[in-house]
């Protein structure tokens, strides 16, 4: 089966999801402000959620992050949750 690792960021509105992924393209380090903006308990690890399978996560999550190319931030991505940047760092 197929494996990703990822990590995210998570906020309560699409426009500081926007904010913080300009911040990130701009060169702040994704891991720096997911642990200063995101309101998930990964935060603290610089959002970062493992090694994971499809169907682990939600659905929105398992279509990016089983597309989208690595090392490109993602989002922002609704979900049940709120609004996510996500980063695919491997896959395999």
């Amino acid at each position: 089966m197929v494996q990703a690792t990822a990590r995210h960021l998570l906020v309560s509105t699409e426009e500081q999801c926007n904010t913080l992924k300009q911040q990130i393209e701009a060169g702040a380090d994704f891991a720096d402000v997911a642990k200063a903006n995101s309101s998930c308990p990964s935060g603290a690890q610089g959002g970062d959620l493992g090694s994971f399978g499809p169907g682990m996560m939600v659905k929105e999550f398992d279509e990016v992050v089983f597309s989208a190319p690595l090392n490109v931030v993602q989002g922002p991505v609704k979900t049940q949750f709120g609004y996510h940047l996500l980063e695919v760092t491997s896959r395999g």
